[in-house]
Order: structure tokens, then sequence, then C-alpha cells
């Protein structure tokens, strides 16, 4: 995982437009600490690219600049040695990079190839020659991706906004999934399978469970490829424990991957999570290679501020969930490790919350995980990317994969609702619950739903509370809305995330980055709708909800 930069159009002379990207650059340089690239224009356009080195680490560098074309890339393309099979215009490859197959696919077919593209991925490229800017994100918004414009109608992009502050007044998030034309001002989306553009889509395909299993295999296999160690985050949940399992498999214990891979989790000294993730890590063959680390409530309260520094995000769930991520994420570079496999997406797909429980019907329940799968931009893949990428770690999310995804997405969705007593996410598990082979031990691949949070430890979020409840008066919430009219806390520990968010980032237009709802309500909007037992909670936790460890 890497940071971009780009203007298009600056009125600044060569020699300010240079100096002032530098300078937006250095306060994102933690996502590419390995080395960086720049090229700045006579006409106003600059791309400047922070490196972390995770294939071809030797001459890798961007950004790239071949046939009149210059390109710098956020993410990974895992499907880039089957795409350069592809190409057949004459093009001599620079690098042995993942990225730099984009430069040949646009010129073979211009900007409409991005469907092609299996991977995470944000990127800008300027065609020379047509003085035309593109700037393209992937289909769920797994890397970040921000933009704004200057008062001299400069166009600036960025993966963080912080990097922007400087140069732009209003900034937005660029929205997964479209493309946006510089020279036009031109939004507009590359992706729209059925089940993501209608309204009135539900599952219908008759569920196979052979399929759904081979489909997940083939989407951890390509994204194990890498130059450098990698690991895996283990929480001991049924979606990282499937992942870690999955790749051990391919894993022989006298291989080359031995000494490579390890794992890794994190939690409050005697956590449900780290308990499970140990068990796993001993189940599958890497009880050596396995890393439980803990920390103390304390050492997460001395962090909040960073986190949120660097999550760009005042959403209690997802600053509770990445301060143990972003203390784990500094001791796994401290190991040498720039790249993991996490678990995220997997509970939007299946419905695997607690409170899908009480969905209704199939349309309710489908609707609800289409909704949550379009939010994870502003979430879950906020979270795992930037809590990771403080330290120069990217974080790979198997179950986002764009064809498990449609696969998923069009299975019966009465197969994955929580009826007659099922579990959540039960399809999942009966997948891979192979008896004669089994991958996890039964209780493991049938435990029930920890949110991460949850499963570090209760007192972490315990915690948290009373010390908001020290930190916050009363007086204070008493003027919360005048404080801040938009999106207003409604409870103290909100209220102290949104006092740090805006040390940060002081204007409103970066308050608006979060989201356009109550960030504690727009997370259980439907499961009030599906039972009224939900109308007064304010607390997000999956222990707020009656089905929990029934």
């Amino acid at each position: 995982m890497c940071g971009i930069i780009a203007c298009y159009k600056s009125s600044l002379s060569i020699n300010e437009l240079r100096k002032t990207i530098i300078e937006c650059g250095k306060k994102i340089r933690h996502r590419g600490p390995d080395s960086n690239g720049l090229y700045v224009l006579d006409n106003g356009v600059s791309l400047l690219h922070e490196r972390l080195s995770i294939i071809d680490p030797e001459s890798g560098s961007q950004p790239f600049n071949n046939n009149g074309i210059i390109l710098t890339v956020n993410g990974e393309i895992y499907n880039y040695k089957k795409l350069k099979e592809e190409i057949t215009i004459d093009y001599q490859f620079q690098t042995e990079s993942d990225c730099e197959i984009i430069i040949p696919l646009y010129l073979q077919y211009g900007i409409n190839f991005i469907d092609k593209l299996s991977g995470m991925f944000s990127f800008v490229l300027y065609d020379i020659n047509k003085d035309e800017m593109y700037v393209v994100k992937d289909h769920m918004g797994i890397t970040p991706l921000y933009f704004g414009y200057g008062i001299d109608g400069s166009i600036w992009f960025a993966s963080e906004m912080k990097a922007l502050v400087d140069v732009c007044n209003n900034i937005q998030v660029f929205m997964p999934g479209h493309i946006l034309e510089c020279k036009t001002d031109i939004l507009y989306p590359w992706y729209g399978p059925e089940w993501y553009i209608n309204d009135n889509h539900i599952g219908k395909d008759k569920l196979d469970l052979e399929k759904l299993k081979i489909s997940f295999r083939k989407s951890i296999f390509e994204r194990m490829n890498s130059n450098v160690p990698w690991g895996l985050l283990l929480s001991g949940g049924l979606d990282s424990s499937l992942i870690a399992s999955l790749v051990a498999s391919w894993c022989p214990q006298d291989s080359q991957w031995t000494e490579i891979i390890n794992s890794f989790s994190i939690g409050l000294e005697g956590s449900p999570d780290l308990k499970a993730a140990q068990e796993v890590a001993d189940y599958i063959g890497f009880k050596h290679r396995h890393h439980n680390y803990t920390y103390t409530v304390q050492e997460g309260i001395d962090a909040l501020s960073d986190v949120i520094y660097h999550l760009e995000t005042y959403d209690v769930t997802t600053i509770r969930a990445s301060t143990p991520m972003f203390l784990l994420s500094r001791k796994i570079r401290a190991l040498g490790i720039k790249m993991v496999l996490s678990g995220e997406g997997s509970d939007e797909i299946f419905g695997g919350y607690l409170y899908f429980h009480k969905a209704p019907n199939k349309e309710e329940f489908h609707k609800e995980t289409k909704d949550k799968l379009k939010k994870l931009y502003l979430y879950d893949c906020l979270r795992a990317n930037k809590s990771a990428a403080a330290w120069g770690v990217e974080v790979r999310v198997p179950f986002l994969d764009k064809d498990f995804l449609d696969i998923a997405m069009n299975i019966n969705t009465e197969e994955k609702m929580c009826k007659n007593g099922k579990i959540e996410k039960h399809i999942l598990r009966e997948a891979f619950d192979t008896p004669d082979d089994p991958l996890l031990p039964k209780h493991i691949l049938w435990r029930q739903k920890e949110q991460f949070s949850d499963g570090v430890g209760f007192s972490w979020i315990d915690g948290l509370k009373e010390h908001a409840d020290k930190e916050v008066t009363d007086r204070q919430m008493q003027f919360a809305h005048i404080i801040y009219p938009y999106n207003t806390p409604k409870t103290k520990e909100a209220y102290l995330y949104r006092s740090m968010f805006a040390k940060h980032f002081p204007l409103e237009s970066y308050a608006k980055t979060v989201n356009q709802e109550d960030t504690i309500a727009c997370s259980t909007a439907n499961a009030i709708k599906w039972d009224n037992s939900f109308k007064n909670c304010l607390d997000p936790s999956g222990r707020s909800v009656d089905i929990y460890n029934n």
C-alpha cells in the first residue's frame, strides 16, 4: 500500500508546484516509507508517489512514465501476469511491477479497461498527448482516495485527506468504482454488476457450496503474491481463521514458506480473541510463527489522538476497532512484515452481524448486505487500510474480491438468513465444514460473531466509556449541537472522538468526509426498523444485541 498525490492544472510555477506537492507528500510518507518519486510538468500537472515496495522492490518505482503516459498507483493488481498475455500492442515493460500493466491496457483499450483489473487500487493516469488526467478508484473503495479544488481551479487528489488540507478548503471522498476525467470534470461509474446497481435485485442463484469454496480459495491464492515477507491477521474468529487455515494448507511445514509467513493477534490480557487465535495457530501448524500481543486500556487511550489523525474519522465503532489494529500494525512492521491478509467484508456479504437475526424477510436482509458493502469504504476498509498504513503495512482482503462478490451476492438470499436457529454466516461455515479433512476445530468454525472491538476484551469498550465520562462534561454535551452542528455527537465517547478529530481537521468540510449520517444511528438503522428494542440504543457494540451468546 502506497501513497499518491496528483494535481491537475495548478497556476503555480513549476518550482512552487514542486515544493508544494513535496510538502503534501510528507504528510502521507508513512504509507510509503521505502522511496518516493515525482513528476512536475510545466503545464500545472504533477504526480507524486510514496512507495511501499512489495512487488518488484528493485525496479518498480513510481510514477511510471512510458509512451507518453505518466501513472501513479496505490494498491495491487493481482492478475497482472495474466493481463500481460492480452497485450498485443508494441509495448516494452520497464519494470516487473504489477501496476505498470495499467499503461499498456490503457494504450490498447482506452480508459474502459478498468473492469479487467482484479485487485485494490486508486490511480491517477495522465495522458500527455491528450492533456487528460484520469482518476480511478477500485470497486469497493478498499484503497482510500480524496479530492479537492484549489482556489485557482486546480484539482488535487491524495490517498489521505491530511495531504490536501493546505491546498484545498473543500475536500471530498472519491467514490468507489468511479472514474473522473479531469479536463471535463466528469465523474462516472465503471463498476456496475446487477447486484450492485439494481435496487430491486435479490439473490436467486441456487446455493453451490463447492463453487463458493473454490472462488474463495482462488481469491486468497491471488493475494499471496509478494516479493517480501508477509503475514496474516488472526483474531480467532471465523473469517480470519478460514484465511489462515487455507494459507497453511498451501504451505507445507518443510516448504520455502515456513519461515516467511507469520500470524498476528492482539487483545487485552485474557481476551477471547487471543485464546481463540492461539488455538487456531496451533491447529494449522503456525504454533511457532504466531504472535499474540497484549495491550492495556491505558495504552489504547494514549493512542486515540494518533489513531484518529491517521484514520481521518470520528466514527465510534471504527475507532474502537482501529486502535488495537493500529497498535498491532506497529509490531508487525517491527518484525519486517510489509503485507498481511485480513477478513474484512465477510460480515457484510453474508449478514454476519448479530442484528441480521432480526431481518424480517429476504428482501430486507439482502438490501442491508448491499447497503453495508457500499459503505465499507467509510468504515472497515478505511480501518484496515489506514490503521496498518500508518506504519507502512499493506492489508489485503480476499472476501472483497470482485469475482467472489459476484458469486456470493447472487446466492439465493433465503439461504443466508439466520432462520430456524441458524447461526449467522452459516453457508460460509457449511462450505468449509469438511469432517474428513477439517480445516479448523469445530467450535472455531461455528464460533459466534464477535465484533473486533469486543473480541479484544470487553473491558476495552468499558474503559473507553469510563475515560470519556471523565473527559467530557455534562455542559459540553448540553451545547454539543452548537459546538458541532453538523453530525452532532450523541454520547460522551462520540464527543471525545469528535473533539480530537476537530483538533486535527477543524473545517466542517473535513467532518463531512466521515459520513452524511449520524455515525452511530447509521450502523443500526435497519436494525431499529426490524426491532423496536434498538430504538434507544446508542452503543454499536455487538453486546447490545439480545441474540449475543444465546
